[in-house]
């Protein structure tokens, strides 16, 4: 029952932290330079830095995702 209960949350983890990435890729890739416009408003930061940053954010969230949502959700599909 803990194992089957676990998998369910990680599941919808999975599908909740997935949609937000996904939303975060599309929002940079659609409005990623309205996105620049405020930020550079509020920190001095350059085109190439605030890109740099960006990348850095996604890939980071992107690694979080597979590791603490994925990676388990599958294990505990596999194993139970």
């Amino acid at each position: 029952m803990q194992i089957e209960f676990l998998r369910s949350v990680l599941g919808w983890c999975s599908v909740i932290n997935g949609g937000l990435l996904f939303i975060t890729f599309l929002c940079y890739v659609l409005a990623g330079d309205f996105i620049f416009r405020i930020h550079s408003k509020w920190f001095p930061l350059s085109k190439e830095s605030f890109t740099l940053m960006m990348y850095g954010f996604i890939g980071g969230m992107k690694l979080l995702f597979i590791s603490f949502n994925l990676v388990p959700y599958l294990a505990l599909v596999i194993c139970g």
